[in-house]
């Protein structure tokens, strides 16, 4: 399901290429008008309007860079969790944190310029994803490319990797640090998964626990 994930996430952005690279192109109007009614404005949704746009926006994405960032998280901590959820749960699982992260950006908007902003992007339910992994493989260890005096790959332990992510997260919103970003939607997204992989693996111990034996003694 994952790779399903990834492979719709590409083939939505190859569909609308044209456009996001050459806006200006008159041939791409078209392409634009699909674009724009497929993204989430949060005002649409607090007056009840094109709720569809809640999924639909979790598989637009603005620029190569955008695309390419998601999909790769998505593919280191996807599927780990995917085994940890099951397939069809794992897909329920993702939609659910995606609509968290829409639900907790729009609460987290103050002005009617901000209620009118498009969002798209998955980083809300990969958020969730990765809130999922810190919860169930937190003893893991990431790979990761650090850039110092030299450039080198170190192992970090996934506590350490994916919490000092979230503290930028929560970092950014503190210092007001926009960049046409969803910090809210990130934080999110990562606490639903968090919560829903606590539920998971308190279901999982509860299977696994060992049965006791009920012996009965006999007289005779």
């Amino acid at each position: 399901m994952t790779r399903i994930l990834i492979l719709a996430n590409i083939i939505v952005f190859i569909l609308f290429f044209y456009f996001i690279f050459f806006p200006e192109d008159t041939t791409a109007r078209q392409s634009k008008s699909l674009y724009d009614s497929l993204c989430m404005v949060p005002a649409d949704i607090l007056q009840a309007k094109n709720l569809h746009t809640l999924f639909t926006s979790m598989f637009l994405h603005s620029d190569i860079f955008h695309i390419a960032f998601n999909m790769l998280f998505l593919y280191i901590f996807g599927d780990n969790v995917e085994d940890a959820f099951g397939h069809f749960r794992y897909l329920l699982f993702y939609l659910i944190c995606g609509l968290a992260a829409d639900f907790v950006h729009i609460l987290s908007l103050t002005t009617p310029t901000e209620l009118i902003r498009p969002t798209l992007g998955a980083s809300g339910a990969i958020s969730g994803v990765m809130g999922a992994y810190i919860v169930l493989y937190s003893r893991a260890r990431i790979r990761t490319l650090v850039i110092a005096y030299l450039i080198t790959v170190v192992s970090v332990p996934a506590l350490f990797f994916l919490g000092f992510w979230f503290l930028l997260q929560l970092l950014s919103t503190w210092l007001d640090i926009g960049g046409n970003v969803a910090y809210w939607a990130h934080i999110g997204g990562f606490v639903a998964g968090m919560v829903l992989a606590l539920i998971v693996r308190r279901r999982k111990r509860k299977q696994l626990k060992p049965v006791i034996p009920y012996y009965v003694e006999t007289q005779f």
